[in-house]
């Protein structure tokens, strides 16, 4: 890429910013209000649906890139697809922040998004494995897939639960994303997560450290759905084997916090399904520290996932299987230091 083009990019990249700003501070005025409940960290209702500006400013900018940037297209049906299938999560997220839908209305809706873009063919279809060369998915990809989409999208909107985590998160991986695919000529995965980036620059500032407004689900779940596309489409990276891992390992902290969450609740036989505040990074809140700490390690962890993708990419095809793992390695220590404070500020159930 010239510098030229960059400045260019860089260019369409702050108008973005501002529109995501502008359509914000929009939802600041209509006072579409999240009241406080006792699952819920703030004490004072706070407007929600900040989202929106991240979508407005995602859907602005992929338009454009669909009509214009022909180097940054996938096959149209892919294009299309994800295009469908992320202004179908958004609006069916938008009308849960206005409506409040019960978790199987939104599942099904969402499931609904993922099945449009698997059904557009992007989908992993085959990754190739150190000593094993290419191993096809064959109709297990699609399968995969799938669940990884569903999953994915509701670890975001799970972990948005602290002022700029989940946007904060969320930014992060975009712009590693932005800058490993430059290197490796993924144009679109390069182009639509520096869209999405835009749209979360824009709306950061009035989410931390102080909210003004929260990113509500229409933000939270097209947040999540977009890094899980992002995922499947980084899985076509020309040379780089095991490429679909670098999106887990990005979001490390974030699907290590989710998962152990639903495993540790279900081997206690309570529902999965019920709202709750017994997340590693609300335990840890509710324990005494900072939110605003807690979101900062968040942040942290995406970067050392972020740092380990740069790895990954550099070490021999040997190494490669390995180095995931070292994501664990902090998750680990922060969920010894969660059970530690738990245990010192006298909270037996985490919930």
């Amino acid at each position: 890429m010239t510098f030229a083009a960059f400045l260019r990019h860089l260019g369409f990249a702050a108008v973005l910013v501002l529109l995501s700003s502008a359509t914000v501070r929009m939802m600041i005025a209509a006072r579409v209000m999240d009241t406080p409940n006792a699952r819920k960290a703030h004490d004072r209702p706070i407007p929600k649906g900040g989202g929106v500006g991240i979508v407005v400013a995602f859907l602005i900018g992929i338009a454009v890139l669909y009509r214009y940037a022909a180097f940054a297209r996938l096959a149209d049906t892919y294009f299309l697809g994800v295009i469908e299938a992320s202004v179908a999560i958004a609006i069916v997220a938008f009308l849960d922040d206005l409506f409040d839908w019960p978790f199987v209305v939104k599942l099904g809706a969402q499931v609904l998004a993922a099945l449009v873009a698997v059904g557009s063919g992007l989908y992993v279809t085959d990754f190739h494995i150190p000593y094993i060369q290419e191993v096809p998915f064959a109709g297990f990809g699609l399968a995969a897939t799938l669940v990884w989409l569903l999953f994915a999208t509701n670890a975001m909107n799970f972990i948005d639960g602290l002022n700029g985590l989940a946007g904060g998160v969320s930014l992060i991986a975009c712009l590693f994303i932005v800058f490993i695919a430059q290197q490796h000529g993924g144009w679109f995965a390069y182009a639509a997560a520096g869209l999405l980036a835009a749209g979360l620059a824009g709306f950061l500032p009035f989410n931390f450290p102080r909210a003004r407004i929260f990113m509500g689900d229409v933000g939270s779940q097209f947040c999540g759905f977009m890094l899980a596309i992002l995922a499947v489409v980084a899985s076509r990276f020309d040379g780089v084997e095991l490429s679909f891992l670098l999106m887990p390992m990005l979001l490390s902290g974030v699907l290590f916090d989710v998962g152990l969450t639903l495993i540790r609740r279900g081997l206690q036989g309570e529902s999965l399904t019920r709202a709750h505040r017994g997340h590693l990074y609300q335990v840890a809140q509710r324990s005494g520290m900072s939110p605003v700490t807690v979101t900062l390690l968040h942040w942290g962890f995406t970067v050392f996932g972020g740092a380990c993708c740069l790895l990954f990419i550099a070490v021999p095809s040997a190494f490669k299987p390995q180095v995931p793992f070292i994501t664990l390695l902090p998750q680990l220590v922060w969920l010894c230091v969660v059970i530690r404070k738990a245990r010192s500020a006298g909270i037996r159930h985490w919930g």
